[in-house]
């Protein structure tokens, strides 16, 4: 073996190691603005994209197994690590949104119902190792040092079940469809607790420290993107609530929460922009290609699915103008990230960790 050989697989190895428990993100933010393009009548993009997640997902597996095998304690040093733990939940919103496009872009139940499982496994093993690691831990940062919006993928994963489980819902027979929609909205509800519990300490955290632009990272995006997905699970349920009794007998609950969280995550929009121009024009902070920055594209695809979703469950027709708008700017940020991992990939970097700049 050549010494460029040797030195190339010395950074391959570099570069699995340093794998970032997010970058599942990608497959998320792929999916997502592939189901957006579905919903708004773009079928051949919507398809290829589609296409292009199933081999995106299967490559992230087989790195992540490697990172394992090759890597074990950077893997579970990550886990307990209070800022890139939660980012593992990627695997879990990932896996779902894969089996959603299974269902809507193929119609292909058995992939959709076997991915639903698997996310399952995911995310009661996820949940409950870290959340229980980062509680028992003895040493524990700072919250200002210790929490951001990164922490919201939990939530994420959580909605992501939900939304899943009622496209299975509508798609199967009784008894099991009662069954399918009580999960969804047993899944629903823990979300939407969980985003308040965590949010109330992200908010704390926003206003009551020192914030400087590096701590302004990309899943702070997170922050709308759990509102947003909440909402597709909330029209989802309403649209489900014709075929199940209890949902029906719910249905205003369903609507004003639906619309809570619609708010919420459209509130959020304008704050975050004006955070980031404050992060990369007033601090000129460089907007560089991070795996991170996947993050920052799901919500935007999400938003506009979401909001589709929205004015189709509960009759806003003059939203219509909105999700298109996002889908073409979730595009947008697609390709931009996308190209990111392309120039990284160029420079030798297996994953596209090594840090290219964003075209602008």
């Amino acid at each position: 073996m050549t010494a460029v050989a040797r030195a190339r697989l010395a950074r391959w190895d570099a570069d699995i190691a340093g794998l970032s428990p997010a970058y599942f993100g990608m497959v998320m933010a792929t999916g997502i603005v592939s189901i957006g393009a579905d919903m708004l009548g773009l079928p051949l993009l919507a398809r290829g994209l589609f296409a292009l997640n199933l081999a995106v997902y299967a490559v992230l597996w087989a790195l992540y197994l490697l990172r394992l095998l090759r890597h074990p304690r950077r893997f579970f040093d990550d886990m307990c690590d209070h800022l890139r733990g939660p980012g593992f939940f990627t695997a879990v919103a990932a896996t779902s949104v894969l089996g959603s496009q299974c269902l809507l872009l193929a119609g292909n139940l058995a992939a959709g119902m076997a991915l639903w499982g698997a996310a399952i496994v995911l995310w009661l093993t996820l949940t409950y190792a870290v959340f229980a690691i980062l509680t028992i831990k003895e040493t524990k940062p700072a919250l200002d040092r210790g929490i951001n919006g990164g922490w919201l993928l939990a939530v994420v994963a959580t909605q992501s079940i939900a939304v899943l489980s009622a496209l299975l819902a509508a798609r199967i027979g009784q008894p099991y469809k009662l069954e399918m929609n009580f999960f969804a909205l047993s899944m629903w509800l823990w979300g939407g607790m969980l985003y308040i519990w965590m949010m109330s300490l992200i908010f704390y955290r926003y206003t009551f420290f020192p914030f400087r632009p590096d701590d302004l990272s990309p899943p702070y995006w997170i922050n709308m993107g759990a509102m947003a997905i909440s909402t597709l699970a909330g029209s989802l349920l309403i649209v489900n609530a014709a075929e199940a009794p209890f949902l029906l007998s719910l249905h205003p609950f369903l609507k004003g929460f639906t619309v809570f969280y619609w708010a919420t995550g459209t509130w959020w929009i304008p704050m975050l922009l004006v955070l980031g121009v404050w992060r990369h024009v007033y601090k000129r902070f460089p907007l560089r290609y991070d795996p991170l920055y996947w993050g920052a594209v799901f919500p935007l695809g999400m938003y506009a699915a979401s909001t589709a979703e929205l004015e189709q469950a509960m009759g806003f027709g003059f939203l219509a103008w909105l999700p298109r708008l996002f889908l073409y700017v979730a595009l947008a940020a697609w390709l931009a990230a996308f190209v990111g991992v392309l120039r990284s990939l160029a420079r030798g970097h297996l994953t596209g960790a090594g840090g290219s700049p964003l075209p602008p």
